[in-house]
């Protein structure tokens, strides 16, 4: 009787055990993931697709894959004006976000560009100082 029991509860508990290592990484476990999920997912959208006429898309453009400095500084910034991406023109304003820290910019910008079909190399929290300092004591 007590075989019957404990059993399947045996079997329940290691099959839940390994179905917990496999699932994907989620905001909780991704700090980039995690501070995109709060500043930049109503803008650029759960799949960086962003919104027409708005707000450009994150998925494979020059400004996510290429130069970092730029993108360092368009997150710490931010832009008013018209953008172009990919050939589009894009209206709406990107607020300063100087508030996050060197590591918060650097894991956000870390995982869209790893992410979203870009394979671009991450940014490391020193490249983010160097940036901002730069832009706190222009030339």
């Amino acid at each position: 009787m007590i075989k019957r029991i404990i059993l399947p509860v045996l079997l329940s508990l290691i099959l839940h055990s390994c179905a917990e290592k496999n699932k994907p990484a989620d905001a909780a476990t991704d700090p980039g993931k995690e501070v995109y999920m709060k500043y930049c997912l109503a803008c650029h959208q759960m799949d960086g697709s962003g919104v027409p006429g708005l707000y450009p898309p994150i998925r494979k453009t020059d400004w996510v894959e290429g130069d970092k400095t730029r993108l360092i500084g368009l997150l710490i910034n931010g832009q008013q004006g018209v953008i172009i991406v990919n050939g589009k023109k894009y209206q709406g304003d990107m607020p300063s976000h100087q508030y996050l820290t060197d590591e918060q910019v650097a894991q956000v910008l870390t995982y869209i560009r790893s992410n979203y079909g870009n394979l671009a190399d991450p940014v490391k929290p020193d490249e983010v100082a160097a940036v901002r300092n730069q832009s706190a004591n222009p030339r």
